[in-house]
């Protein structure tokens, strides 16, 4: 059962990683290092939306995934 819960912390980690890259498309490369790129804000619609929730419920997903492991390793 280790193995299942590693593959599925290991997936849900590389698609929470894409997804917080694709959201910081059209800031240029100073976004992904963190830096202000001075931009403003505006109202998330459409895909730009979608991938926000998506990106928070991967996040919780990858929280779950990680205390199931904790525990069922003991």
């Amino acid at each position: 059962m280790s193995n299942y819960l590693d593959i599925a912390l290991i997936i849900t980690a590389v698609a929470l990683i894409t997804s917080v890259i694709l959201q910081s498309k059209g800031i240029g490369l100073g976004g992904l290092s963190g830096m202000d790129t001075g931009g403003v804000f505006t109202a998330r619609r459409g895909i730009e939306k979608t991938l926000f929730w998506v990106t928070i419920v991967l996040s919780v997903l990858f929280f779950i995934l990680t205390a199931v492991t904790v525990v069922a390793s003991k």
